[in-house]
């Protein structure tokens, strides 16, 4: 099962560029650099209530978009999709009879899209 935060980092990684620029700030420095709220809230001079109510908006803003335009699930279908092509194209080169190039070229793809991915 996939961890609260990891979750809201892939939103983030979709969505964060809708959010505003303090929204930015309180979830890179919460989420990704593991601040805890007190330490945020020093920080701006705000409450850690404030804090909390501003992580809580932007997530939900986030997971608004997602409902909306689903494209971190898009994303993980795609992935999927193309660990299961890559998977298929192994086994296909490694049937008798030499590894056309075509095939070769399609693996090579699928690979850099998967380390891009």
């Amino acid at each position: 099962m996939i961890s609260q935060t990891l979750k809201i980092t892939m939103l983030y990684d979709f969505y964060g560029a809708l959010l505003t620029e303090r929204q930015k700030k309180y979830i890179e420095l919460h989420y990704l650099n593991d601040l805890s709220l007190a330490e945020i809230a020093e920080e701006f001079k705000v409450s850690r209530q404030a804090i909390h109510d501003m992580l809580k908006r932007a997530v939900q803003s986030m997971q608004d978009l997602e409902g909306k335009l689903a494209l971190v699930e898009r994303y993980k279908k795609d992935k999927q999709e193309l660990v299961e092509i890559s998977e298929l194209l192994k086994e296909a080169l490694k049937a008798p009879g030499g590894k056309p190039p075509q095939l070769v070229a399609a693996d090579k793809k699928i690979k850099k899209l998967l380390k891009e991915v």
